[in-house]
């Protein structure tokens, strides 16, 4: 027992104190209620602990994790994109800014070659491919990777965000194909908005590293309860120098501005073409330790993601949208229950809405197009419309025809 003074209250037997066997294991008699141990400091125990009850001081023991599909597994939108925002891994961005050709991103299966995450239970990582920025490093550029907490999961967590002596803890698996640092910072939304940056240190090109930042409350640090944006998680591959300056501090918290988001960045990735960057394995916890990953299962997160996006279709043929009624010969009202409720009344986006059917009776109608009408966080209404063919008054049911191609997205992400 290492670092743990026993003294005179080391003995082989009776009832009180610590007593140690013949064995050598040693341990707080039973028959003693007030009897305890105390370590002032950090503990390390080699081998199993049992207790009877374990009580934390700071955390909890389950939903630790703030983020949602921190381990990369759901991708509703599909794996591969080569559009910015949120278009593959659910809850996570990429986002540029006045680039040549816009990075590709990705949702990258891991093999048991990706020394570090594989070993962690990790299969999958958040994956982007820079494009070929023939214009070079321009004032104006950027590309990211973003994540928004709501307000009023920053202000349930259990953190006491306003207090410099109380932690909350990042943890990541990154990778790069090019050798340099990198920077990233958290940005708060509510009250005077503060900005936090923070360094990954050098990477060694396409080896994954593990990042850990702890970092404390602060004074001006405001998130209101409710479902608004409360804080911003960013991973920069590049900014340019319109939103960096030389003198910003790292690890510390400040008032954001827009000219002084990060210390001036190392262009090297951005002017490398098809330069790769991924990430998974992201977890943020109350605390000033990096716990070991919260896993989840894969319904865990898909449920937790479906707050923020559903869709409807793309599964499989003939697959049911909304019911309701003809309103005119070419158009029907239609009704549709969202699968949860989501964060706000989202938006409603229509992939190929002429593979879809509007059937009354013993007749089936095509779409011409689909637009939304009413949206709740919980019910949608909308209008499916056809050039002609309807009965006014008539009940309808909107269906995929015989293939996979139509679906309904809606969306509710910041």
């Amino acid at each position: 027992m290492s670092g743990i003074r026993v003294n005179e209250w080391l003995h082989n037997s009776g009832t009180g104190g610590i007593w140690q066997t013949s064995a050598g294991n040693v341990g707080i008699a039973s028959s003693v209620p007030t009897a305890k141990l105390v370590v002032t400091g950090d503990a390390n125990i080699s081998g199993i602990a049992t207790a009877e009850t374990f009580v934390p001081t700071v955390g909890q023991l389950s939903h630790r994790n703030i983020i949602i599909n921190g381990a990369m597994q759901v991708a509703q939108r599909g794996t591969t994109s080569g559009t910015e925002g949120y278009s593959t891994i659910d809850r996570f961005s990429n986002e540029e800014g006045s680039c040549d050709e816009v990075p590709t991103q990705s949702q990258h299966a891991l093999t048991s070659s990706d020394t570090g995450p594989w070993a962690e239970g990790f299969r999958h990582s958040f994956h982007i491919t820079n494009g070929n920025q023939t214009s070079g490093a321009q004032a104006a550029n950027f590309i990211k990777l973003t994540y928004v907490v709501e307000a009023q999961d920053m202000a349930s967590s259990g953190w006491n965000y306003t207090s410099t002596s109380s932690y909350i803890t990042l943890s990541f698996w990154v990778k790069s194909s090019v050798a340099q640092n990198f920077y990233g910072r958290l940005r708060s939304q509510d009250g005077t908005s503060q900005n936090y940056p923070y360094e990954t240190g050098s990477l060694t090109a396409d080896t994954w590293t593990k990042v850990t930042k702890i970092i404390p409350g602060n004074s001006n640090l405001a998130f209101d309860n409710n479902n608004g944006a409360g804080l911003e998680l960013e991973w920069m591959m590049y900014r340019g120098g319109n939103t960096t300056a030389s003198g910003v501090a790292l690890d510390t918290w400040a008032a954001y501005a827009s000219g002084t988001r990060s210390p001036d960045q190392t262009s090297t990735w951005f002017t490398t073409n098809d330069a790769t960057f991924e990430i998974t394995g992201v977890q943020f916890e109350v605390g000033s330790v990096a716990t070991p990953f919260e896993h989840r299962s894969y319904d865990d997160d898909l449920t937790r993601c479906q707050r923020y996006f559903q869709v409807f279709g793309g599964d499989v043929s003939y697959s049911q949208f909304g019911v309701g009624v003809w309103k005119s010969t070419t158009a029907a009202n239609c009704n549709l229950q969202l699968m949860k409720e989501m964060r706000a009344a989202p938006t409603m986006t229509v992939v190929n809405p002429t593979d879809g059917t509007i059937r009354s009776g013993s007749s089936n109608v095509t779409t011409t197009t689909v637009v939304l009408d009413i949206a709740s966080p919980k019910y949608i209404m909308y209008n499916a419309n056809a050039s002609s063919g309807g009965t006014d008054g008539r009940g309808s049911a909107h269906f995929g025809v015989n293939n996979t191609n139509c679906t309904l997205s809606f969306s509710a992400e910041f």
